[in-house]
């Protein structure tokens, strides 16, 4: 798994690559938090477009970084989830409670 991040203006887009399972989240945890809290950007993303595989830890990390934005007064969404991702958030219906933006 890969993870790295893009800030452009009042944005930061976090990017993941790779599997998202209960053997990597924890890593993905602490990187995507620390960026949060070192930013702290009004808009934070998480692209998803090259996430190969997702399991329920993918759905905490999720769900763990939208209550992290909160804490720094960011607001989050989900940039370009790939269908593994995207087949994630629409079962957990957090499809109906980010910002899902897709496109460039």
């Amino acid at each position: 798994m890969e993870i790295g991040c893009k800030t452009e203006g009042n944005t930061t887009v976090a990017y993941i690559l790779g599997e998202i399972d209960h053997h990597n989240a924890v890593t993905a945890r602490a990187a995507l938090d620390e960026m949060i809290e070192q930013l702290a950007p009004i808009r934070f993303g998480i692209d998803l477009s090259g996430v190969t595989f997702c399991d329920s830890s993918g759905l905490g990390l999720v769900m763990g970084r939208m209550r992290k934005c909160q804490t720094v007064g960011s607001s989050m969404f989900i940039k370009n989830p790939s269908a593994a991702a995207e087949r994630m958030l629409a079962i957990a219906g957090m499809d109906r409670i980010l910002k899902i933006e897709r496109g460039k």
